[in-house]
C-alpha cells in the first residue's frame, strides 16, 4: 500500500514517505494517491530519498503527477534522489522536464526564485 505524507511549507506542498520500490506492482496505487493529494495544489517537491528502486511504470506515475499538476497550472520539482533512480531519470529524459535539486532547501527556495 502505498501512504503518502504531505506537509505545507510556506505555501509549496512538500511529499515525503514515497516508497523504497516504484514500480509495475503500486505504480496504480502511486497514482492515485498522489492525484487525492495533490488536489489543488500548485507549488509541489516530492522527497525522492526513500526511492531505492524505480523502473519505467514508476517513471510514469511520476510524469502522471507532472501532468496533474501542468494541467492545472501547478510545478514538480525533486529533491534527494538516489543514484539508482538518477540512472533511470537519465535514462528516460525525466530530468529533462522535472527539475532535480540535491537537498530540500534547494528545492523550496527554487520556488522563491521564480
Amino acid at each position: 500500500m502505498v501512504k503518502l505524507n504531505l506537509k505545507e511549507t510556506s505555501g509549496i506542498a512538500v511529499v515525503t514517505a514515497l516508497p523504497e520500490v516504484l514500480d509495475a506492482g503500486n505504480a496504480a496505487q502511486f497514482k492515485a494517491e498522489t492525484a487525492r493529494l495533490l488536489e489543488g495544489k500548485k507549488q509541489v517537491v516530492f522527497d525522492m530519498s526513500t526511492v531505492l528502486f524505480i523502473d519505467s511504470a514508476g517513471c510514469g506515475a511520476l510524469i502522471t503527477a507532472l501532468w496533474h499538476l501542468r494541467d492545472t497550472g501547478g510545478v514538480l520539482k525533486f529533491f534527494g534522489v538516489g543514484k539508482q533512480a538518477s540512472r533511470v531519470f537519465e535514462m528516460v529524459r525525466i530530468c529533462k522536464i522535472i527539475e532535480m535539486y540535491k537537498t530540500r532547501k534547494q528545492a523550496l527556495d527554487s520556488f522563491r526564485l521564480e
